[in-house]
């Protein structure tokens, strides 16, 4: 019987708030194809007597039939294999969750696939994590697989790593494979920043150091994978000193009450204590710390809570609450790291929607300083970043935001971005830190081409109605997001110099200076601006 059976049959209310008030740990499972991963979580499951007693049986039944164990073996990897076969399938590739609780935790598992094509994938699942799995097959020791993920959960501020070294039954359970992988590890993850790295020799397949110690490596003395999970401290990863409070909703249900509804995002709160209001710098003071349960004297993340005011003061969606003298950044252009989740390319200039905490801003990729080689960590020129591409850009936004370094905080710290006209996510991002306005770089003739869709152009347009067509085509370029001026007296300098500004010029009765010319007696407006598209002048 479980830790959970005796107290489920004899006090169900005793049980469930016991089980309210364990810790919560999330962590992340990432390695090669055939690494373990299944096999690893199945173990879990079934070890810790999360897994249905028909479940079990159908599960042992086609073990038999697979014969891929070994006799009298489970193949625990069937518990997961259902989304395996689906991305083997190519029904659908994404994150896959799984939940069990022992006596002292609840754990939630983000299953991630591995291949580096899904690098967004991983992305996204580690993004909400505490902790990083990564499983390394003893036989073939550090893979490229391997660095590409621990740069990403190092990317993505996971401060714990446990290095499970699996199939250990597989090399003779020798210390020395092992001591060599350790080596191999800590080479490459020096330069990465994470300090708590736990190794684990283990073998997933008989249950060698996953819950209980291996008797086969008696060279071991260190925790199994269970005790790992069950005692890593994970209590003092949230920042408890910068107070940030996104807001998310404005509560007014009558004249009597006004709350401002949001997540703790770091920090303490606390009732009575002095607060400012970020952008507009307007300070007061914690009246109340309201719950669903109800009033707090402090609330801390990842708290959601309502707070109430002492005074009357113009608060909105999209603003930050913060302690008063303990400010973040507020900027209109910051330094990122930027992970690329889309099929079309990123390119400079080209503007989005950005998310950061509860504000939407347009903006822009004003710059990509360069690309980094998920898999080597070198760095490359980039123009644009293509599907899980990861790039260090320079973000560019049409007001204000208030945000701090993602290390620091990653509720505030982290932002994504979203097409303008699909509303689909096609990026996220960790802040690195503000930009040095000194430091920027001249507008680009690429930067323009990208914010407007076209190439500059001097456009002539002859024929008796070439005066009627121009201003046509100049209004049909606007509607299309294009952007063009209308030129009835050519002047060479003057062409030139809007060109220079990255626009198209749409120049009648001269052909001196043309990109291109256009009878407008033969061609009708909406000719033209299919040629234009042909031609890869606009698109």
């Amino acid at each position: 019987m479980s830790h959970q059976s005796e107290l489920i049959s004899s006090d169900i209310n005793a049980y469930l708030a016991q089980h309210e008030r364990k810790e919560l740990l999330r962590f992340l499972t990432c390695g090669n194809v055939d690494d373990g991963k299944s096999t690893l979580i199945g173990r879990l499951l079934h070890d810790s007597k999360m897994i249905y007693e028909d479940q079990l049986a159908a599960v042992q039944a086609d073990s038999v039939k697979s014969g891929t164990t070994g006799a009298g073996k489970i193949d625990l990897a069937l518990l997961v294999d259902g989304l395996q076969a689906e991305r083997e399938q190519g029904i659908t590739i994404d994150v896959a969750y799984r939940y069990f609780s022992t006596a002292t935790r609840k754990f939630i598992i983000a299953d991630t696939p591995g291949h580096e094509q899904y690098t967004r994938n991983m992305a996204t699942g580690a993004s909400t994590c505490d902790l990083a799995v990564i499983l390394i097959d003893a036989r073939y020791g550090v893979q490229t697989q391997t660095k590409r993920h621990s740069f990403i959960a190092s990317l993505l501020g996971l401060k714990h790593i446990i290095v499970a070294i699996n199939k250990m039954d597989l090399v003779g359970y020798s210390e020395a494979t092992y001591s060599k992988i350790q080596q191999d590890y800590l080479s490459f993850v020096s330069a990465l920043g994470i300090d708590d790295i736990h190794f684990i020799p283990m073998s997933a397949l008989d249950g060698d150091n996953v819950v209980n110690k291996s008797e086969n490596m008696p060279w071991y003395t260190g925790k199994s994978m269970m005790e790992t999970l069950e005692t890593i401290e994970i209590a003092s990863d949230h920042n408890f000193v910068d107070a940030r409070f996104p807001v998310q909703y404005v509560n007014r249900p009558n004249l009597d009450f006004r709350g401002f509804c949001g997540t703790i995002a770091s920090g303490v709160f606390h009732k009575g204590e002095q607060i400012t209001v970020l952008p507009s710098g307007k300070t007061s003071t914690i009246k109340s710390i309201v719950t669903y349960d109800g009033e707090l004297e402090q609330a801390f993340p990842p708290m959601a809570v309502t707070l109430t005011l002492t005074s009357e003061i113009d608060i909105s969606r999209g603003d930050m609450i913060v302690a008063t003298g303990n400010a973040p950044i507020i900027a209109d252009a910051f330094k990122a790291s930027v992970v690329w989740m889309a099929e079309k390319a990123m390119t400079p200039g080209r503007q989005y929607v950005i998310k950061l905490a509860t504000r939407s801003v347009s903006g822009s990729v004003s710059t990509i300083h360069h690309r980094i080689d998920v898999n080597t960590l070198e760095h490359h020129d980039a123009n644009e970043l293509k599907l899980n591409e990861i790039g260090c850009c320079i973000i560019s936004v049409n007001a204000p935001v208030v945000f701090d370094i993602y290390q620091q905080s990653k509720g505030t710290g982290s932002f994504i971005i979203i097409d303008r006209l699909s509303n689909v996510t096609v990026g996220a991002g960790m802040i690195l830190g503000s930009t040095d306005m000194n430091q920027w770089q001249p507008v680009s003739e690429a930067e323009r081409a990208a914010r407007f869709s076209q190439v500059a152009a001097a456009i002539a347009l002859t024929g008796e109605n070439s005066n009627n067509a121009a201003y046509q085509l100049e209004r049909h370029l606007f509607d299309n997001g294009h952007a063009a001026t209308v030129l009835e007296v050519a002047n060479p300098q003057l062409i030139a110099a809007i060109k220079q500004a990255g626009l198209i010029c749409l120049v009648i009765n001269d052909e001196s200076d043309a990109t291109i010319t256009f009878n407008c007696d033969m061609e009708s407006c909406e000719a033209i601006y299919s040629e234009l598209k042909t031609q890869a002048i606009i698109y």
